[in-house]
C-alpha cells in the first residue's frame, strides 16, 4: 500500500471514529430529553427545542468532518490531531446552542 494511501485511511479511520463517537454523545442529551419528558420534567417543547439543537449540532458535525470528502479528511484529521493534543476540540452541542436576543 502506498504511503499517501495509507495516510488516508488513516485519517479516514480517524474522522470516521471521532464522528461516530460525537454522534453518539450528541444523542445522549436527545435520550436525557426523553427521560425528563417522561419524568414530567419537560414538556414536549422543550424537547422539540431539543431536537432542533440536536439536528443542528449533528448538520455542522457532518459538515466539518465530511462536506469536501477525499483531502479534506487528511486535514480533519490533522486538526483533530492538534486540537486534541491543545484540548481544544469542538463542542458542537455548544455550537448549536440558540443564540439569546442580545447577543446579536
Amino acid at each position: 500500500m502506498s504511503t499517501d494511501k495509507a495516510r488516508r485511511k488513516a485519517a479516514e479511520a480517524l474522522v470516521v471514529t471521532y464522528y461516530e463517537a460525537e454522534l453518539a454523545g450528541l444523542l445522549q442529551h436527545v435520550a436525557a430529553a426523553i427521560e425528563q419528558y417522561r419524568a414530567g420534567e419537560l414538556d414536549v417543547h422543550g424537547v422539540d427545542d431539543l431536537i432542533h439543537r440536536y439536528k443542528k449540532a449533528t448538520k455542522e458535525l457532518w459538515k466539518f468532518c465530511w462536506l469536501h470528502g477525499g483531502s479534506h479528511l487528511e486535514r480533519v484529521a490533522h486538526l483533530l490531531e492538534l486540537r486534541t493534543a491543545e484540548g481544544d476540540r469542538p463542542d458542537w452541542w455548544e455550537a448549536a446552542a440558540p443564540r439569546r436576543r442580545d447577543e446579536g
